[in-house]
């Protein structure tokens, strides 16, 4: 079956695979990694955003990501070996410990978007884009993108995130991780890291779960209205994470009512007097990591002194109550295993003494 490659905002992995491991057979390559060697049935076939297949014969070895968010879900896969280069570049510290160590040892080839010429002289067999249809927060909609041909030519495999690169397109609000666990599943099944992904996927069950049965009797009326602040998107003209956003379902999980869940689609910019429309109860400090504890908390200051003393802002309930949250951006916006946290996170500060 000839593989097909897809332009820069039709495709997307998808959880539902179309077919596994045809005749039982297994392709083996070592993963040092994960200390481990990697399994799995091959050929995978995933589906992009309209249905249309592809097909992955054998597990891939060299493999570059547009940004953190697919290295970071390959590195907690324990195919983080097999990445020889990435865009975006997470932080120093963004990550957990171990994994900031290897994310540190990737290649950048783009501290934004990856150049064209340099992705497809690469040597990739695969490259794993997550905002595909986001022109602002930095997939292949952005500049000089490769056509189908030029992945084809190159003999690169061009798959995507679902949870992000599609969420503008959903026809209904994203209110659960489904999205993010079949974006795990599809990875670990393409990677040949199938039990890896399995495990992740329970863990944040688990915690989601917890957090459903310690909180999830609170009527809709009584759960307090919700902020996501993205500071880092400018404060001119604010930008609101709508009903197809992740962070949609990380705040509804949370037992909290998205301020915008009335807006259809992931991100919008909107006018600072329909923030004070919504008089939110809660608001998050959306900064992007800065690479350290230290430059984090000058970042969450820098954001909050902004609310305080903007005319605009500085009543605003939330505000005058003190009732910020100082959560990252990307562990909220983002494809990742950390969004289960982040929602057991703002459920405890929401909900004292009830989340453990």
């Amino acid at each position: 079956m000839r593989s097909r490659v897809w332009g820069s905002t039709a495709a997307v992995v998808l959880g539902g695979l179309l077919a596994t491991g045809c005749g039982g057979g297994t392709d083996q390559t070592s993963d040092e990694n994960a200390g481990r060697a990697v399994t799995g049935g091959y050929p995978v076939s995933v589906t992009d955003c309209a249905g249309a297949g592809t097909t992955i014969s054998a597990a891939p070895r060299k493999i570059v990501t547009s940004n953190a968010s697919a290295l970071e879900l390959l590195l907690r896969l324990g195919a983080g070996d097999r990445v020889l280069g990435t865009g975006f570049p997470p932080g120093r510290g963004t990550l957990p410990a171990a994994l900031d160590a290897q994310a540190q040892q990737v290649k950048v080839l783009g501290r934004s978007v990856i150049p064209k010429e340099k992705l497809l002289g690469s040597g990739a067999d695969l490259y794993i884009d997550t905002f595909a249809s986001m022109g602002g927060m930095g997939g292949s909609g952005m500049g000089d993108a490769p056509t189908a041909e030029e992945f084809e030519a190159a003999g690169i495999k061009h798959i995507y995130l679902k949870s992000t690169a599609c969420a503008a397109r959903g026809d209904a609000p994203v209110t659960d991780l489904s999205a993010v666990e079949a974006d795990i599943t599809s990875l670990g099944a393409v990677t040949g890291t199938r039990a890896k992904a399995t495990e992740l996927v329970a863990g944040m069950k688990k915690k989601v779960d917890a957090v459903h049965k310690a909180i999830g009797g609170t009527p809709e009326g009584k759960r307090p209205t919700y902020f996501f602040f993205d500071y880092d998107a400018g404060t001119k003209q604010p930008t609101v994470t709508c009903n197809r956003q992740i962070a949609n379902a990380v705040i509804t999980l949370a037992g909290a009512r998205n301020a915008f869940a009335d807006c259809d689609g992931d991100y919008r910019q909107v006018g600072w007097e329909d923030v004070i429309a919504k008089n939110p109860d809660w608001i998050q400090l959306g900064v992007r990591d800065r690479g350290g504890e230290e430059a984090n908390d000058t970042a969450f200051d820098e954001a909050e002194r902004w609310l305080r003393s903007n005319p605009a802002t500085k009543g605003l309930k939330a505000v005058r109550e003190g009732h910020f949250l100082r959560i990252g951006s990307e562990r909220t916006t983002i494809a990742s295993v950390a969004n289960a946290d982040t929602v057991e996170a703002i459920a405890k500060t929401l909900y004292p003494g009830k989340v453990g």
